[in-house]
């Protein structure tokens, strides 16, 4: 069986007569290895199969208890069946960290997950996101903000990222989708199934033009725990997280904790001191989220560039002697390293000395003012200015 196109991997050394997207998955499915224990095993055995193939002794010496050891070792690897069967279908993907396409600000944070399943386009994880989140029982003016919000974000190319939830995740992805733009839902269980139920017409609405994300194998039903883990995911792929509604003590100020360790924007809208639900955004703003009011606030933050001066590098674009005649030195150094042949933001990465939040904020500006594109994959190019 293979995956995307790509050719079985044999792992034959490991004694079962499966591929290494089998092991891929397998490994994913063994209780008790999380995201850091996989990558742990990951830089100790360097593939999954591999890790079948270890004895028991190599298994805790790469610092696996007994226990965790034997379930590795006695791991049923038919249960990756449901896996492969839903791999099968249209529009079913499953992204590996060691992909060249993994999404370069996910791979960033402390706890990435090794495997990604992926119902839609899978290249929107790449793209520049906009998280955002929020209760699932908001007033009614949060859920017009919400959406308005929403419409801007998709509007100006930004991805709008959030969690399938009723309230304000139903209303920021109804938001995208209203002007034709471009939204990811991150799950808390398998994409065999949607959570909640009712949402299944805009989840396979999603589906048609952008996508939905799991790390969670087929089958996964909803648990409480599973929904931090899908928060930290709606933060890691993103430039910043907008707090739209929230309680003092909820999952959205989870997801807040989560953007800030991975060290990115976390904006909040104040509300009524009266509201319970403002509490929590007025929470977030004490402890260093940026008080937003407009859409404009958000970004000019994430692309230093306001509405109002999108609008005018369009209107004046014409007028300029250059189009990079406005840009800062650090756009120009960026620029430079663009070429008309499409490039990844890890290259980037690797050959500038910027952070990965920096490249993909001023990649969201170069690309409103038209200076480079993105492409499926990831991928970034200059664009013609003739």
């Amino acid at each position: 069986m293979n995956y995307n196109g790509r050719p079985d991997a044999d792992s034959s050394a490991s004694g079962f007569s499966f591929s290494e997207i089998d092991a891929w998955l397998a490994l994913s499915r063994v209780k008790g290895v999380g995201p850091k224990t996989y990558l742990a095993l990951l830089d100790a055995f360097s593939s999954p199969s591999r890790v079948f193939s270890a004895s028991i002794n190599e298994l805790k010496k790469a610092g696996l208890s007994s226990l965790l050891a034997g379930q590795i070792k006695n791991f049923d690897y038919h249960a990756v069946a449901q896996d492969l069967a839903w791999l099968a279908q249209d529009d079913c993907h499953v992204m590996l960290w060691t992909d060249s396409d993994y999404p370069a600000l996910l791979r960033e944070i402390s706890d990435p997950p090794p495997v990604l399943f992926i119902r839609g386009d899978r290249s929107l994880l790449n793209s520049l996101q906009i998280a955002m989140v929020g209760t699932r029982n908001p007033s009614p003016m949060a859920l017009k903000t919400t959406h308005a919000f929403a419409k801007n974000f998709a509007t100006f190319g930004l991805t709008v990222t959030s969690g399938l939830a009723l309230g304000v995740d139903q209303a920021a992805h109804k938001g995208a989708l209203d002007v034709r733009g471009n939204t990811i839902a991150v799950a808390a269980t398998g994409l065999d199934r949607v959570y909640p139920a009712s949402h299944k017409p805009l989840a396979e609405e999603i589906i048609k033009t952008g996508a939905i994300v799991s790390e969670f194998p087929i089958g996964t039903q909803v648990k409480p725990g599973y929904f931090p883990r899908r928060n930290r995911i709606i933060s890691g792929m993103s430039l910043g997280v907008l707090v739209v509604e929230a309680a003092i003590k909820s999952g959205t100020l989870v997801t807040a904790r989560h953007a800030m360790e991975q060290g990115r924007e976390v904006f909040a809208i104040p509300g009524s001191i009266h509201n319970p639900l403002s509490k929590g955004c007025h929470h977030l703003i004490r402890q260093g989220a940026k008080l937003v009011e407009t859409a404009d606030d958000v970004l000019e933050d994430l692309g230093n560039l306001s509405l109002a001066s999108m609008t005018s590098v369009n209107e004046e674009a014409e007028n300029l002697d250059s189009p990079t005649s406005s840009l800062g030195a650090d756009y120009l150094k960026l620029l430079e390293k663009i070429a008309y042949d499409p490039i990844l933001i890890d290259e980037l990465l690797i050959n500038s000395d910027f952070t990965v939040e920096e490249i993909s904020s001023m990649l969201l500006v170069l690309e409103l003012q038209g200076l480079v594109s993105s492409a499926p994959g990831g991928f970034f190019y200059r664009c013609s200015t003739e």
